[in-house]
């Protein structure tokens, strides 16, 4: 099944890492002469549309004059993904417990690409999925961070655990901070959803809550950016300058 995405950057940086590119649709009277031309010399199939054509394919969403047509990102299983591993000293996973927002996965894929993590995994239903939005946010992190969807968090937690992976879910109750772990083992960092958290039963299945010390009036930090503080954490622990 084809998807579309769109952007400048993101499709530039598609064609330049030569991934599969089916169409690409450029909007009449777009005034960029280097896109134009970038688009011309990949040999891709491209088509000149009107603005209201884009605007469709992107689902109203801005998209600079550029769409193009791919097929639907790859996922890995869980198996694929601690063959990754397996030659890691201390790999790094990011679980995501029914994430919503494309916008949230999209930096969360974003930071886990700038530090080097091992993938993310997040449930195949009532979560958000890999979609443009996602892959626009992540300004192509979305092609080179392993994306693994499980139907059940619960059961893959414990394989994890089973591979030798230490569970730390973000919550604030019964928590410690933060900076308090050594994070010396291989790591599953597990964030909940926007509005609920981590659910109850994959909070089961964690070996230590972390929370993040909030000392405003606001309780609670958007997913992505407390996602982004852990896992820079994780990395200055392994990583000492």
């Amino acid at each position: 099944m084809a998807q579309y995405i769109y952007g400048k950057n993101l499709i530039v940086e598609r064609i330049g890492q030569r991934k599969a590119i089916t169409k690409i649709f450029l909007m009449k009277d777009l005034n960029d002469q280097k896109l134009s031309y970038v688009v011309k010399a990949s040999n891709i199939n491209f088509e000149i549309c009107e603005r209201k054509v884009l605007d469709k394919l992107a689902s109203g969403n801005k998209h600079q004059g550029i769409v193009a047509e791919i097929e639907d990102y790859k996922t890995v299983s869980v198996e694929e993904l601690l063959a990754k591993c397996k030659n890691k000293k201390q790999p790094l996973i990011v679980m995501l417990d029914q994430l919503e927002d494309p916008h949230n996965l999209g930096a969360i894929l974003r930071t886990c690409d700038a530090i080097d993590a091992d993938g993310v995994i997040f449930k195949k239903n009532n979560s958000v999925g890999l979609n443009a939005t996602v892959a626009k946010v992540s300004t192509g992190a979305i092609e080179t961070v392993p994306v693994c969807e499980v139907v059940n968090l619960s059961a893959t937690l414990a394989t994890l655990k089973n591979a030798g992976f230490w569970a730390y879910g973000t919550d604030a109750q019964n928590s410690v901070d933060y900076r308090t772990p050594k994070y010396d083992t291989p790591v599953v960092l597990v964030i909940g959803s926007e509005g609920n958290g981590i659910s109850q039963l994959v909070k089961k299945n964690c070996d230590q809550m972390i929370n993040l010390p909030m000392k405003g009036s606001i309780s609670s930090l958007n997913a992505s950016v407390a996602c982004a503080i852990c896992l820079y954490e994780i990395n200055s622990k392994r990583n000492p300058v």
